[in-house]
C-alpha cells in the first residue's frame, strides 16, 4: 500500500478511537462547568468554596489517573500479540492499585485543611470548602476505579464504553447537584457541600453501571473479569508503577504549574487573574482535542508494537507530528482572530475583556507547541517510554516556565515587566523545549520494544 494512502488509513484509525476520547474528556469539563455555575447561583462563598476545593483534588486525582494511565499502553500491546490471557491479570492489577490509591487520596483530602488556611480563607468559606471535601471523598473509590476500568476497555480499543459512562455520570450530576445544591425534594439546601455530595454519587452511579456492563456486556464475556479474581501480584503491580508513576508525576507537574501561575499572578490584580483564567479556561477547551489525538495515538502505537509491526508503529508516530500540527493550525486562528468573541462570552468587564485579549493572541503561538508536546509524550508512552518524557517534562515546566515567567513578568532584567503576558511568553518557551526535546527523543532514539 503506498505510503500516502497507508497514512490516511492510521488517520482514519486514530479518528475512530480518538473521537470518544474527546467526548469524554468534553463530558469531564462539562462537570465542572455545571458545578461551577450550580454553585455560583448559590451564593459566592460556595462558588468559592468549590473553586477551591477542585484546586485541591484534580491535581492529586491527575496524579493517581496517571499512574493507572500505566494500564493502557500494557493491555493494548497484550491485544496486539494476541496475548488475551495476560489481560485478565492486568486489569485485576489496576483495581488493586486504584483501591489502595483511593485510600491515600481519600487520607491526603480528608486532613487538607490546614494547607487551605495557609491561604488566609474567610470562615465562612472554609467551613464550605471542608463540608465540600468530606463530600467528594467518599467517591473517591469510584473515581479511580472508574480510572482503572477505563485502562481495561481503552486498551482493548472500545474507547466509546468510558465515554458513554462518562455521559451517563454528567446526566446523574446535573439533577443531583440541582437536588442538594439548592434543597430539593424535601431535602435541606446545602450549597457547596452538595456539590461535593453530587460528584460522588455521579460517580458511584457510573461505576457501578460500567460494571454492569462489563459483567454482563457480550464482547467481555470471554476476558470473564468479574467470574475469575486473579491475586496481587507484586512482579506485576511493580511493572505498572514503574510506567505509571512517571505518567502521574507528569501529569501532576502539569496542573500544579497552571495552579501556581494563578497564585504568583495575585499581585497584579484581580482583573489579570480573572483575564488569565478566561485564556487558560478556553485554552483547555481546545487543547482536548490534541490531547484526545495524543490518547489514540498512545493506544494504536501500543498495539502495533505488540503486533511486531514496528515500522507501522512509527509511521503513526510520525505522522501523528503532522496531523497535530494540522489541529494547531485551525485552533490557534480560532484563539487570535476571535479573541475578543470569545473573552465576551465570559465577562463584559472591559478591564478583564482587555487583559485576556492580549493574552488570547499570546495563546494562539503557543498552541502549535502544545499540541507538538502532547502528541509526541504520548507516542513515547505507547513505545513504554514515560522516565526521560517525564524529566523533560519537569525540566520544561518548573526549571524554565516558572522562573522565566516571573523575570519576564514582574523584572526588568530582559524586558520591561510584561505582567500576565510574560507568564505566557514564557510557557510558550517552555513548551518549545519540551516539543523540541520529546520529538527528538520520539525520532533519534530507538525504542525498546517490550
Amino acid at each position: 500500500m503506498p505510503l500516502l494512502q497507508r497514512t490516511f488509513q492510521e488517520w482514519r484509525t486514530l479518528l475512530r478511537l480518538g473521537a470518544p476520547i474527546l467526548v469524554a474528556q468534553l463530558a469531564q469539563m462539562a462537570n465542572a462547568f455545571v458545578d461551577t455555575v450550580m454553585a455560583g447561583n448559590a451564593s459566592a462563598y460556595d462558588l468559592a468554596a468549590v473553586g477551591i476545593g477542585v484546586s485541591f483534588w484534580v491535581p492529586l486525582s491527575l496524579f493517581f489517573v496517571g499512574l493507572l494511565g500505566a494500564l493502557q499502553p500494557i493491555i493494548s500491546q497484550h491485544m496486539g500479540a494476541k496475548q488475551h490471557s495476560q489481560i485478565h491479570p492486568v486489569a485485576w492489577q489496576g483495581i488493586y492499585i486504584g483501591l489502595v490509591g483511593s485510600v491515600a487520596m481519600m487520607a491526603l483530602l480528608w486532613n487538607a485543611m490546614p494547607v487551605v488556611d495557609l491561604f488566609n480563607t474567610d470562615a465562612k468559606t472554609g467551613a464550605i470548602v471542608a463540608g465540600y471535601l468530606q463530600a467528594f471523598v467518599w467517591g473517591v473509590p469510584a473515581l479511580l476505579l472508574l480510572t482503572a476500568l477505563r485502562g481495561f476497555t481503552d486498551g482493548m480499543g472500545h474507547t466509546w464504553i468510558f465515554m458513554a459512562f462518562s455521559l451517563f455520570g454528567t446526566a446523574c450530576n446535573i439533577p443531583l447537584n440541582y437536588v442538594l445544591i439548592y434543597g430539593k425534594l424535601g431535602l435541606p439546601a446545602m450549597g457547596g457541600i452538595g456539590c461535593g455530595w453530587a460528584t460522588t454519587g455521579a460517580n458511584m452511579c457510573a461505576l457501578v453501571a460500567m460494571l454492569g456492563y462489563l459483567a454482563w456486556g457480550k464482547q467481555f464475556r470471554g476476558y470473564r473479569l468479574f467470574k475469575h479474581v486473579s491475586l496481587p501480584n507484586a512482579a506485576l503491580i511493580m511493572s505498572i508503577l514503574r510506567l505509571g508513576i512517571p505518567i502521574g508525576i507528569t501529569l501532576f507537574v502539569e496542573v500544579s504549574m497552571f495552579c501556581a501561575i494563578a497564585l504568583f499572578l495575585a499581585p497584579l490584580g484581580a482583573q489579570t487573574v480573572a483575564g488569565h483564567q478566561i485564556v487558560l479556561n478556553a485554552t483547555s477547551i481546545a487543547f482536548m482535542v490534541p490531547l484526545s489525538l495524543g490518547m489514540a495515538v498512545l493506544l494504536r502505537v501500543s498495539y502495533l508494537v505488540g503486533e511486531q509491526s514496528h515500522a507501522q508503529a512509527r509511521l503513526v508516530a510520525y505522522s501523528s507530528i503532522a496531523l497535530a500540527l494540522m489541529i494547531a493550525c485551525i485552533n490557534a486562528p480560532i484563539l487570535f482572530w476571535g479573541r475578543s468573541i470569545i473573552a465576551h462570552v465570559y465577562t463584559q468587564e472591559p478591564a478583564v475583556i482587555t487583559v485576556a485579549t492580549q493574552l488570547f493572541m499570546l495563546a494562539a503561538i503557543f498552541q502549535i507547541v502544545d499540541v507538538i508536546q502532547v502528541v509526541a509524550v504520548n507516542a513515547l508512552r505507547g513505545y513504554k517510554d514515560t522516565t526521560l518524557p517525564m524529566l523533560i517534562i519537569v525540566l520544561a515546566f518548573w526549571a524554565v516556565c516558572l522562573p522565566l515567567g516571573y523575570v519576564l513578568a514582574y523584572t526588568d532584567y530582559v524586558v520591561p515587566a510584561m505582567g500576565a503576558a510574560g507568564y505566557w511568553v514564557a510557557l510558550t518557551a517552555g513548551l518549545a523545549i519540551a516539543a523540541v526535546l520529546l520529538t527528538w527523543r520520539l525520532f533519534v532514539f530507538k525504542p525498546q520494544y517490550t
